[in-house]
């Protein structure tokens, strides 16, 4: 008589983020977005450790010098080393865009949440305010608060992020509306679930990733933003700078001195590059039916 041989245990299923890694190691366009902005944030945070100088020494006897030996990519007009002002301006940059994006998600995110649930007239005069404040010039509001409340580093990050927000906010709400009506939600409403628990435990975990993949392509927007403000001279005050303002002081000596635009504008626009390959990457690999494709 012959004995059964035990069937060979099945491997343990993958996880929906190990799949989701999967997908994104797949991505060779967006490994090298996260590789090359890891190291643009990295050499803004570290590098200038290493250097000689700091962004603010001023040598007005050398004055603007083209890219050399001891200073790899020249000085400017006031005789400051151009690659401590361009990892300085990338700390203030990359601030600007990490802690805005998440005043737009933390905001955004709980006012999408509240319209999406309690949907019905409450819901539609939320998103009707929404809608006003979309249709507001969104870079005359910011260039307002900036205004009135100054040019501060705190308040650059407020009014920023401020006008970041309603854009996440109907998303959330879009997405809320489509999961309040699943099965599963209206099962924890007929057991009694407070609302409260239903959208912590279930409608904010199945948002993650749209949070996440909007999040990554808002810092890019953001950054913009803020450039755009310091190219108009209300951003950053000196001599504390961000890329947008050596892009500015660049524009306005690039006949004389081209390399205080290029090497700046060069900088910003393949982080931005970057950063948008990321989201997209992270928006194909966080989808469930890129598992079907």
């Amino acid at each position: 008589m012959e004995t059964a041989t035990p069937a060979a245990a099945s491997p343990p299923p993958e996880s929906p983020a190990r799949r989701a890694w999967l997908r994104l190691r797949g991505n060779r366009a967006a490994l090298v977005a996260l590789g090359f902005f890891v190291f643009a944030a990295a050499a803004c945070f570290v590098g200038p450790v290493f250097l000689p100088g700091d962004y603010m020494t001023q040598n007005l006897a050398l004055g603007p010098v083209s890219p050399c030996a001891e200073h790899w990519l020249g000085t400017d007009t006031l005789g400051r080393d151009l690659l401590a002002r361009l990892l300085q301006g990338g700390q203030v940059s990359l601030h600007i865009g990490l802690v805005a994006t998440a005043v737009s998600v933390v905001f955004g995110v709980a006012y999408g949440l509240a319209a999406g649930w309690l949907g019905g007239r409450s819901g539609g005069a939320m998103m009707y305010g929404v809608d006003v404040l979309n249709a507001l010039p969104f870079t005359l509001f910011v260039i307002l608060l900036t205004v009135v409340f100054g040019r501060e580093l705190i308040w650059i990050y407020v009014a920023v992020g401020a006008v970041s927000w309603p854009n996440m906010a109907r998303i959330v709400r879009n997405q809320t509306r489509l999961l309040k009506a699943q099965p599963f939600v209206e099962a924890s409403v007929c057991l009694g679930q407070r609302p409260a628990r239903i959208v912590t435990r279930h409608i904010l975990p199945n948002l993650a990733g749209t949070i996440v993949v909007y999040a990554t392509l808002t810092v890019p927007s953001v950054m913009l933003t803020e450039a755009f403000i310091s190219f108009l001279g209300l951003g950053i005050k000196a001599p504390m700078t961000s890329w947008g303002l050596l892009i500015k002081e660049g524009a306005d000596v690039m006949e004389e001195y081209p390399w205080l635009l290029l090497f700046p504008g060069v900088v910003f626009s393949a982080t931005l590059f970057a950063l948008n390959f990321l989201g997209d990457g992270l928006r194909d690999a966080l989808d469930p039916r890129s598992e079907r494709q």
